[in-house]
């Protein structure tokens, strides 16, 4: 038997049968709130409270996600089922937000933490600056090769945990914006849209052009066994129970038998796989050569083998029957389906009720509403369907534990002298994102200039290092958020090289950045860090973890609300707090340069919002045509104190009219035609009925 566990997912009590039934280690799961999978059934207190006696008494381990980030309006929420999870006792939760991490650390530390992907750590120095802080286990980046994962067990001693098999997300975990930019509904609060999933359109083609294939990682488990993973994940808390007791099987006799006989082993587990009706399939990243071969824009972004197009529907004595344009031979009564909906404005599974032949056709009869033109794909077929021993007591009753009502405290916040508020001064800041734009930048000259800091720039900066409109105290260095273990040690050395140039202010965007700076500091640097908004400080709690780690200002996160904004100032030194106050916000971030596949340059959705694809060598980004501005807002942010400002042009070859017209309207706190607002108005969204752990 292997050591290395395999972690299955449990979206709901039958598919936690399924996952104990065939072999899994350990399985993680959902609570009714604060989850990434807030669209699954997840579990009920009672349910949970036995499941984790029964996972235990069978020594299995049980993990629940806490991984999105909370409104510091739901503290006391967060703060109510952090103590309930603690006195339940899992063998660990997987947490995101920074102040889930701090509420932890100060009031439970019972706790076991694991770091979501959704945290975005890609590397060793990411994975130590979170053991530091005491967490038991990171669940790497899916963007990551395997020798980056080899790399990151050599520089870590923190458990390792990766995804094997499953949906991916296009763009990189923790970085994606697309769905929350829709309409507020956040990825990073576990209600996502799927943005990459849908259609969208070009000058010459439509097409599903970000929607990725499902990773299939069980031909590279031995490869990922011995490189010291310590945990091999499945994806799909949303999937059925048949679904996660296929895949668990698969995964569990390759883990049994590949040193016996690697090759039959490999057989065996891929004829289990057989049952997994997802879409086609991809080993993403793993082999390093960074293909595209993992999207495919002609394959609609639904999930199943695809039966047809609806060209009709006919009217019976017996009901509605859709006529497809496919053979869909084989189609048994009792089958599940998919059905993608014609606008592409949602999916859902049906059941089948009926089938039977015309002259023009197959025709189908499902138990939802089917209209012409809906996609349809079996998702799973009658025969499949099979129970498992029940893993809960069909009476749960008698486990009766339930959050309290209790109040969160306070966070502290430590105590920073005026001359550390002060070192960046007050006023407007412009970011850019290549050398040449910050000549743009002499057309209006910003309190200080940043720079996006990636591959790219540095390159740009160095070779034109002597004639820099910017430098030193006048320029501030915005790391790049994405921070894979291949760019690890060419960060360190080029941070090396700057500091030494005398070097000082950073806007730190990942947690790995936060590490390789504060060490600095430690050595007597006095750099000067600013949190960026990719450390998503939504809520007071975040906001004094990044303080009391050494950042001396803190960017809101891009799709933050007015509300959320003015309840975080309300406790956070206004002179700490640099809000983007004009930016074309990257949607996605893509590790890979998407013009070696496509040769459009825009793209427009199905509303008609038209949107960019930029491209690079390193990564690509897709950001609005339309910004979002803040900039009449300065005036009502300044009353409360709030004095620094950032305008973001990072995203885009900079004119120079259109900066001055913006570093004016800033100036002046007008109104900016033709941009939006983002979430800041109107907040995220919320399901009718919010969940609630009362």
């Amino acid at each position: 038997m292997s050591t290395v566990e395999l972690l299955a997912p449990a979206g709901n009590p039958e598919a936690l049968d399924a996952a104990l039934g065939e072999g899994a280690d350990a399985v993680y799961l959902g609570l009714r709130s604060f989850n990434a999978r807030m669209r699954s059934a997840n579990f009920a207190f009672n349910q949970f409270e036995a499941a984790v006696e029964v996972c235990h008494k069978n020594h299995k381990k049980i993990f629940v996600t806490v991984n999105t980030v909370f409104e510091q309006r739901e503290a006391d929420r967060m703060f109510q089922l952090l103590q309930y999870l603690e006195r339940v006792g899992p063998d660990g939760i997987i947490v995101q937000d920074l102040g889930v991490v701090k509420m932890a650390k100060d009031y439970f530390p019972g706790l076991k933490l694991h770091a979501s992907t959704q945290m975005n750590i890609g590397s060793a120095r990411g994975a130590n600056f979170l053991s530091r802080h005491g967490f038991k286990r990171v669940v790497l980046s899916r963007e990551l090769s395997l020798d980056e994962i080899r790399k990151v067990r050599e520089g870590t001693n923190l458990e390792i945990e990766t995804f094997v098999h499953g949906a991916l997300c296009v763009s990189a975990s923790g970085l994606c914006l697309f769905s929350s930019y829709l309409g507020g509904k956040s990825a990073n609060r576990g209600l996502c849209a799927q943005a990459c999933r849908r259609i969208y359109t070009t000058e010459r083609q439509n097409g599903y052009f970000f929607s990725p294939d499902d990773l299939q990682l069980v031909a590279q488990v031995p490869e990922l066994v011995e490189a010291g993973v310590d945990s091999l994940k499945i994806e799909g808390r949303m999937k059925s129970a048949e679904y996660v007791g296929a895949v668990v099987a698969a995964y569990r006799h390759m883990l049994d038998n590949w040193r016996l006989d690697r090759e039959k082993a490999l057989a065996k587990s891929l004829s289990i796989l057989q049952q997994d009706f997802a879409r086609q399939k991809t080993t993403f990243n793993i082999s390093g050569e960074r293909s595209l071969d993992f999207l495919r824009p002609e394959q609609p972004g639904g999930t199943g083998i695809r039966l047809g197009k609806v060209k009709d529907i006919r009217a019976f004595d017996d009901g509605r029957w859709a006529l497809l344009d496919g053979e869909a031979a084989g189609l048994q009564e009792g089958d599940s389906l998919r059905i993608h909906r014609a606008d592409d404005s949602s999916r859902f599974t049906a059941k089948l009720r009926g089938v039977k032949d015309s002259p023009k056709g197959r025709l189908v009869k499902i138990d939802g509403s089917i209209v012409q033109g809906d996609e349809v794909y079996l998702v799973q077929t009658k025969v499949m369907g099979k129970r498992w021993k029940p893993v809960l007591p069909k009476d749960v009753g008698r486990y009766h534990k339930f959050p309290s009502r209790d109040e969160a405290p306070r966070p502290e916040y430590p105590r920073m002298e005026k001359s550390e508020l002060e070192a960046l001064p007050d006023g407007i800041y412009s970011l850019v994102g290549r050398v040449a734009d910050l000549h743009v930048l002499l057309a209006a000259r910003p309190e200080k200039a940043m720079i996006h800091f990636d591959r790219k720039t540095a390159e740009g900066l160095r070779r034109h290092e002597k004639e820099l409109p910017f430098k030193r105290d006048s320029l501030v260095f915005w790391l790049d958020p994405y921070l894979a273990e291949a760019d690890s040690d060419w960060l360190a050395e080029e941070l090396e090289y700057w500091i030494g140039r005398g070097q000082r202010f950073f806007v730190a965007n990942n947690l790995a950045h936060l590490g390789l700076l504060r060490g600095r500091n430690e050595k007597g640097a006095g750099l000067v860090i600013t949190a960026g908004p990719w450390l998503y400080s939504f809520n007071r709690y975040a906001s004094s973890f990044l303080l009391q780690e050494g950042a001396r200002c803190v960017v809101p996160p891009f799709e933050i609300s007015k509300q959320d904004f003015m309840k975080v100032a309300e406790a956070v030194p206004a002179k700490a707090l640099m809000p983007v106050v004009f930016s074309y916000p990257p949607l996605f971030r893509i590790r890979a340069d998407l013009a070696k596949k496509y040769d459009f340059k825009d793209f427009a959705d199905r509303d008609g919002t038209v949107y960019d694809l930029r491209t690079g060598e390193d990564y690509s980004t897709v950001i609005p045509r339309t910004p979002y501005s803040l900039v009449d807002r300065v005036p009502f942010l300044k009353k409360e104190g709030i004095g620094k400002f950032i305008l973001d042009f990072s995203q885009i070859e900079l004119p120079k009219p259109l900066y001055k017209q913006v570093f004016k309207a800033a100036e002046e706190g007008r109104v900016l035609p033709e941009t939006g607002r983002f979430n800041w108005k109107e907040g995220f969204w919320q399901p009718p009925e919010a969940p609630s752990v009362d």
